[in-house]
């Protein structure tokens, strides 16, 4: 059975004086697996991984390897706008023992489908470790295309994708052209349930960063066909998940967790900034009324 299943928690990589604070990850982490998290995925987009030097990008996944101890799996963010920092950051998570690799689709150059395909050919042929694909418009202003979706698919290490475009439409054509066993996880909260409903596999979440159980409840019944229980949940949570988007993620995301106690400060790195004071009440009203302080 293919291991990337349930709710993945992208995870926010706390910083303290501009640093990363190591302990404060090792916290988080227990907190995740404590509450059922399925995997871990540090130096994605939430983990501000774009404003990480690769000595910290390094750091943060072999100090996740480390402290999840084979628990869950593990799977690094390694992708970049540049096919050779991309070989270069998963090749080394492979060797500090990641379980695999999430692979963004390169930002700004906007490459044509042919490009990405390229792209994700010449890492998968260099470094031998499980890739998800990662789609988000959104960030990158280019969409991977379900029949490129397809085409990689049949190289042998590329085992998923996370599909960001909220799409349904998208996401459905994706897992019609790809092989049953190809891992479709949604990378957008608000559609994981019904990601799975139409044959996905899971999400790679923001929420999970402060609702890791329910996060985790709502994959495990909608994965085993309860959806009841998953529908019951995903109402639940939809204000919450609403909520770590009332600004760029993950800046509400780290607000929360500081709110919450489970970091110790909520700083982002610039270009980043931190919430007003407007969206911080309301972050705060949303997170109270959910029962987290």
């Amino acid at each position: 059975m293919n291991k990337f299943r349930g709710a993945f928690v992208a995870i926010v990589t706390p910083m303290t004086d501009g640093k990363i604070d190591e302990q404060g990850l090792r916290d988080l982490i227990e907190f995740q697996i404590k509450g059922g998290t399925h995997g871990i995925v540090p130096c994605g987009t939430t983990g501000e991984s774009a404003t990480m030097t690769h000595e910290e990008h390094h750091r943060v996944v072999e100090l996740t390897v480390k402290a999840v101890n084979g628990r869950v799996p593990v799977l690094a963010g390694t992708g970049s706008n540049s096919t050779a920092e991309s070989i270069e950051l998963t090749r080394h998570a492979k060797e500090a023992g990641a379980d695999g690799a999430l692979m963004i689709t390169p930002y700004y150059n906007k490459p044509s489908q042919e490009g990405l395909f390229q792209h994700f050919k010449a890492v998968a042929e260099a470094v031998e470790i499980p890739i998800i694909l990662y789609n988000v418009p959104s960030r990158t202003s280019v969409n991977m295309l379900p029949e490129t979706v397809a085409r990689l698919a049949a190289i042998k290490n590329i085992v998923g994708i996370k599909e960001a475009t909220g799409s349904l439409a998208q996401i459905s054509e994706v897992i019609r052209l790809c092989p049953a066993d190809f891992a479709v996880m949604s990378g957008d909260d608000p559609t994981c349930m019904p990601t799975v409903a139409i044959g996905g596999t899971g999400v790679i979440s923001v929420t999970s960063n402060v609702a890791p159980a329910e996060m985790a409840q709502m994959l495990d019944a909608s994965l085993a066909g309860d959806f009841a229980k998953a529908r019951a949940l995903h109402y639940k949570l939809f204000p919450l998940m609403q909520a770590m988007f009332y600004d760029t993620n993950p800046v509400p995301a780290k607000a929360a967790l500081a709110m919450m106690g489970k970091i110790k400060s909520d700083q982002v790195r610039l270009p980043m900034a931190g919430l007003s004071d407007a969206t911080r009440d309301k972050l705060k009203k949303a997170i109270t009324a959910y029962g987290l302080i």
